[in-house]
């Protein structure tokens, strides 16, 4: 799905060119990418070596691969996947677990 709008994707091969039919944002873009992981070196679990500066803006990655577990963002902007619940409740058992080692 596009991370922006919801539409599912149904491109079977995304080029770089790519853009979804329904909102015409780009498709080959970190956001929209399996191994997109906020957190993680670079935001990507793969080992990646250039920053990609602006992950909702199409690239030029060769480990791209759609993402079909996202659906549609209950907001549009790219620090939205930090906002979420799980998210904040991952990152305060980490402080918790980091405050007890100096405890």
């Amino acid at each position: 799905m596009c991370k922006k709008c919801g539409t599912p994707i149904t491109i079977e091969n995304i080029t770089r060119s790519s853009t979804c039919p329904d909102c015409g944002r780009d498709l080959h873009t970190c956001i929209n990418c399996r191994f997109y992981s906020p957190g993680s070196h670079y935001d990507c679990h793969e080992t990646i070596d250039e920053l990609v500066k602006d992950k909702e803006k199409s690239n030029f990655c060769d480990f791209f691969k759609v993402n079909s577990s996202i659906g549609k963002s209950a907001s549009p902007d790219l620090n939205s996947a930090y906002k979420g619940t799980s998210q904040d409740d991952k990152a305060a058992k980490a402080r918790a677990a980091f405050d007890a080692l100096f405890s």
